[in-house]
């Protein structure tokens, strides 16, 4: 799958692609939301829960390393640096 086949879907869709075809990197807190970190293929998925009921309000992919700014201090690179 790439981007703009992902991007077709409507966000319910992309939720349960990301959950059944992406592969979980990391989740983070923001304010009311949960924010859980996927790769999908050659390209990130962001799928945004509110955390008081777990509702999925925003899914968004990307490819730009810029995004995942907010994730750095999260993931821990002490496995493939040695």
């Amino acid at each position: 799958m790439n981007l703009y086949e992902f991007f077709s879907n409507d966000h319910y869709r992309r939720a349960e692609l990301a959950f059944t075809q992406g592969t979980l990197i990391v989740v983070r807190g923001s304010g009311a939301y949960r924010i859980y970190l996927y790769t999908i293929g050659k390209f990130f998925a962001e799928v945004w829960c509110r955390i008081e009921d777990n509702e999925v309000d925003l899914v968004r992919g990307f490819k730009s390393l810029d995004l995942l700014e907010p994730y750095l201090e999260l993931i821990d690179l002490s496995e493939i640096t040695g």
